[in-house]
């Protein structure tokens, strides 16, 4: 079992800052990919950023140029700095990992950018 707890989340002003912050514990041998997906209310979970071990992120074109996703394979964490906000962007924020094919999720952060 993995557990994910994420840490960051808050409400900001449109063009302000937030930086989110996931740990990974339990068994975490051989997590491949790390990321965020986040869910508005009324839409469907969507891919924010991930990365898989040794490689490069992967961005969804909402956030690219906004955010960047950042790893550290020995500590198991993941971090997301999310720059130049908008209205948009409001959403629950989960952190994700993935182990020999199997997911995982934690609990989630809200994220409210105000206009």
């Amino acid at each position: 079992q993995v557990q994910l707890v994420e840490s960051g989340g808050g409400l900001v002003q449109a063009g302000g800052s937030l930086r989110l912050s996931c740990a990974a514990s339990g068994n975490t041998f051989s997590l491949n990919f790390m990321g965020w997906y986040r869910q508005a209310p009324g839409k469907q979970r969507e891919l924010v950023a991930r990365i898989p071990r040794g490689g490069s992120t992967n961005y969804s074109d909402s956030v690219k140029g906004r955010f960047t996703m950042s790893r550290d394979n020995a500590k198991n964490t993941v971090s997301l700095q999310m720059n130049s906000l908008k209205p948009e962007d409001t959403a629950v924020y989960y952190c994700y990992a993935d182990q020999m094919g199997r997911p995982y999720w934690g609990q989630g952060t809200q994220v409210t950018v105000s206009s």
